[in-house]
């Protein structure tokens, strides 16, 4: 077969049944990405004679005698693996000058798509872009990149006008070109020869012992080349989660087990020449279970009839040191003062059930990694992991390997938020690797990602308030459980932390958390952006909102009223000694921003609908307890350039560009001057991982130490030419100078420094969401008429990367809040396990958020930054049941908050005032 591809000529034959998307990606042409494989994301879009089409839906051989463009032939003619052209579309060029990317997995797409739009299309961005989907962005810097392409390329024949400079003094990341142009490289975008593809048999069951595997007709299939089962697999228990203590989780996961805990995980690995082959040798093993009784409620898991998921008790930092029953995977408990009597003084005591859903992370990379042995004979894992070092000493730890022995790297990544803190591909990888001696790669399915990885910890959280007439609170009372699925992964972490700050944030003298992650047979859950504090602050906020209409209070004065202020202890639970402190503080400032623009006249609504505002606050600390590491390295070559090595990973959090921005303020020149490498085990000693948001205020921290220390030296060696004291001598881009004196920094290489950081002391983040709705009470339709987001991010290093934090944070949380669920039926399956039926935001769901940042300058922080990667997701489902209720008198009191689910809450809301 015959096509020409971005102007070169391929002859190739595709396989019987190849979609035009893996036929492209093994041309080489890896910009065509793949999200779906079903037509949902539009990540593999490519112009076939001019026309966007899906690639995934497209059989490969209807390319023949066909002219093919793919993202990185856009802009011109070029050849496989050609580097970052010279030049680029005008899209392109409007995507860099907008930063309309994150992690820069979906661009490729949304770039081809929107360079086919008409000015017309280009005017309903809804309609045009309803077939792509971006997980990071919320999508405004994608319709500001469309307006400034409509810019450049002028309107009505118009001259092309020249792409705009970068806004707001915001360096746009080091990769933009690589990314809009399709030669940024993530995961698998590499051939590696001789590779292996995996493919694995899942359970179909939620409880079951593996009796028998006959691999004989798997192994008889052409190209099938090994068969992995729980025999060889290392006899080991570990944990999936992630952290610097190993200890934090509790080990009660093998690579390959033989009782299958819920329905999806992993049976056996087929290991073969192609991926069918690896598909045909799963469909030809032959397996035996034993069926056993499964509990799938965590209202019944602690019942003493329940069947056990373990039948051991876990162990590990937050195994349960109360509660007796093994499917208990972890307690958090505590009390200060005297809760009974704190609401036994009250004048109103509000008590009420909140309920958060399952959601899924749905990042449009899925989880994937490849193997190999290098020519020093050392385990390579490239993968796609928020943690890479943690990854590489788990993986030594399960097969007995020397740290210097492995070696984990990241390409660019796909998106993360928390699902990408697990080892969830790479202990299979390695384990494939070192049976067969060859290159192996796995990539999950859409499908395999949804039923067979991790999600949000479901909850269901009981509050109780007090407070007196005045607003001062009295009491607090939580009681939590959480379904933390079949295994334990997170399980304490989660738990903890989403009891912690939702009460520190509060002044109040009694206080008191009874906390249960309990163990079921379901898809186990795991870090999510917030961890754990989106769910208990839905119900806190919620609950403080309906303290405040008891009290005739505005729910901005009731939280004035008792919010901690600096000088005041954070206490949770305990009143031990702890290393948070208030580096900066402007939590004030947010609350006074959110009330002043809901004090505006919101948009108009439709005839006859209800109006209402509602406002939410959150507090996290900016750094996981217990530990958290980083070294950066910063190098001055012979040639007089910088090259910065960090440990940490770019996957949409923009650390690569703060890290550069860092390292250039501290050597006083500018960020295109600073090379970066990163997400290596190779790069430097150690980095605990990105996540936590400490991408920018641990690693950053160690980035700014080293930049620091290096243009010590440096003036330490200028000053030595001049024979001046070092404090005359000053960095000014490429040289040092005093005075008239000038001496090139090629004269002074090379030379190096060191940084590290422990994530010690920590701080603290404030944010503060806020609504206008309209509601139609005959439908429960709801329309955003307007969001607000204010942020005390401490010193806004990259205004418009923040910007996309949050946007992209409270466009995530709005689709949990409203339709997002993953839902597994009474088998214990995953009911929707595709973008078709597990909706996340697209373009037409997404309200514009107005971005409010505070005026803060963080003590603890590199230069006054503080973290805000995810904690813009935790107020906003508050804040939204808090506009509803305003608007219609009924109190949602679980999410996710569809139609149905609202019309029904006014039903009984109306009826309710008619019989008062």
């Amino acid at each position: 077969m015959r096509l020409t591809v971005n102007g070169t000529v391929h002859e190739a034959a595709p396989r019987a049944g190849q979609c035009l998307r893996t036929f492209l990606r093994e041309l080489g042409w890896f910009g065509v990405k793949k999200g779906c494989d079903a037509g949902d994301c539009g990540a593999c879009t490519v112009h076939v004679d001019g026309e966007p089409l899906h690639a995934c839906l497209v059989p490969a051989f209807r390319a023949a005698d066909r002219s093919i463009t793919t993202i990185e032939g856009l802009a011109g003619p070029c050849a496989p693996g050609d580097g970052v052209p010279g030049t680029l579309h005008p899209v392109q060029a409007a995507f860099v000058a907008a930063q309309g990317f994150q992690c820069g997995f979906c661009t490729s797409g949304m770039v081809m798509t929107a360079a086919a739009l008409d000015q017309g299309q280009r005017r309903d961005l809804p309609a045009a872009l309803k077939g792509n989907l971006c997980r990071c962005t919320g999508y405004r810097s994608i319709a500001d990149a469309i307006d400034t392409a409509n810019a450049i390329e002028g309107l009505d024949g118009q001259v092309p006008a020249p792409c705009p400079a970068p806004r707001e003094h915001s360096p746009p990341a080091p990769a933009s070109a690589a990314i809009v142009s399709g030669r940024a490289r993530y995961t698998l975008d590499l051939t590696v020869a001789g590779a292996l593809h995996l493919k694995v048999l899942r359970s179909p069951h939620a409880h079951a012992r593996v009796l028998r595997i006959d691999a004989a007709a798997a192994l008889a299939l052409p190209g099938v080349v090994r068969v992995l089962t729980h025999a060889d697999a290392p006899d080991r228990l570990f944990s999936t989660a992630r952290h610097q203590n190993p200890a934090d989780d509790a080990s009660d996961t093998r690579v390959l087990d033989s009782v299958m805990r819920f329905v999806g995980q992993r049976v056996a690995a087929v290991v073969a020449e192609s991926e069918a082959a690896a598909e045909a040798g799963c469909r030809a093993l032959v397996v035996d279970y034993e069926v056993l009784p499964a509990c799938l409620d965590p209202e019944q898991a602690l019942s003493p009839d329940a069947p056990l998921v373990h039948g051991l008790r876990p162990t590990g930092e937050d195994a349960p040191p109360l509660h007796p029953h093994p499917n208990l995977a972890a307690e958090a408990h505590g009390e200060i003062g005297d809760v009974a009597a704190g609401l036994a003084a009250a004048d109103v005591v509000h008590e009420g059930t909140y309920r958060s859903q399952r959601i899924q992370h749905a990042h449009l990379e899925t989880h994937a990694a490849i193997g190999w042995r290098d020519s020093d004979g050392r385990l390579v894992i490239r993968s796609s992991t928020q943690v890479p070092f943690l990854t590489r000493d788990a993986l030594c730890a399960l097969f007995d390997l020397p740290r210097e022995e492995v070696r984990v790297e990241c390409g660019r990544v796909g998106g993360g938020f928390g699902g990408k803190q697990e080892m969830l591909t790479e202990d299979l990888v390695a384990l494939a690797v070192l049976a067969t001696g060859r290159p192996v790669r796995w990539e999950l399915t859409r499908t395999e990602q949804f039923t067979a990885t991790t999600t949000r910890h479901p909850m269901r959280v009981r509050v109780r308030l007090g407070a007196r007439r005045d607003g001062t609170l009295t009491a607090i009372d939580l009681q939590v459980l959480s379904n933390t699925g079949a295994y334990g992964n997170h399980a304490g972490g989660v738990l903890h932390h989403g009891c912690n700050e939702v009460i520190a944030v509060y002044r109040c003298a009694n206080k008191r958390v009874a906390g249960y992650a309990v163990h079921t047979h379901t898809l186990p859950a795991g870090a999510f952006r917030g961890y754990g504090l989106s769910q208990t602050i839905f119900a806190v906020e919620s609950a403080m909102d309906e303290l405040a209409r008891a009290l005739t209070l505005d729910p901005f004065e009731l939280r004035r009223r008792n919010v901690v202020r600096p000088g005041d202890p954070m206490v949770s639970t305990s009143l031990e000694p702890h290393d948070v402190q208030y580096g900066s503080y402007g939590l004030d400032q947010c609350l006074d921003a959110v009330s002043a623009a809901l004090a505006e006249p919101p948009p108009p609504a439709p005839p006859g609908w209800r109006t209402g505002s509602g406002m939410a606050l959150s507090m996290i600390d900016t750094i996981p307890p217990r530990g958290h590491f980083a070294e950066a390295r910063i190098a001055l070559g012979d040639d007089g350039a910088y090259a910065l090595r960090v440990g940490t990973v770019e996957f949409g959090n923009g650390t690569s560009t703060v890290h550069g921005q860092i390292a250039a303020e501290a050597l006083s020149t500018t960020p295109d001057r600073i090379a970066l490498r990163q997400g290596d085990s190779d790069a430097v000693g150690h980095d605990t991982g990105a996540y936590g948001s400490t991408g920018i205020v641990v690693a950053g921290q160690a980035t700014l130490r080293a930049a620091q220390g290096l243009a010590d030296i440096l003036r330490r060696r200028a000053a030595a030419r001049f024979g001046l004291d070092p404090a005359a001598c000053r960095l000014d881009g490429d040289a040092v100078t005093a005075g008239e004196a000038r001496v090139p920094l090629a004269d002074l290489g090379p030379a190096e420094a060191i940084g590290h950081a422990d994530g010690s002391p920590r701080s603290v983040a404030f944010n503060v969401q806020g609504f206008q709705v309209a509601v139609h009470s005959g439908t429960g339709e709801l329309r955003i008429l307007r969001s607000v987001h204010a942020a005390d991010a401490g010193r806004v290093m990259n205004p418009a990367q923040c910007r996309g934090q949050v946007e992209g944070g409270v466009a995530q949380a709005l689709g949990a809040a409203l339709y997002e669920d993953l839902a597994i039926d009474g088998e214990g399956r995953v009911a929707t396990p595709s973008f078709r039926t597990y909706h996340i935001p697209a373009i037409a769901d997404v309200p514009r958020t107005e971005v409010i940042f505070a005026a803060t300058h963080d003590a603890v922080g590199p230069l006054g930054a503080k973290s805000m990667s995810e904690s813009p997701f935790n107020p906003v489902a508050a804040a939204l049941a808090n506009a509803i209720r305003d608007a219609t008198g009924a109190r949602l009191t679980a999410t996710p908050f569809a139609p149905d689910r609202i019309y029904r809450q006014i039903r009984e809301s109306d009826e309710e005032q008619r019989w008062t």
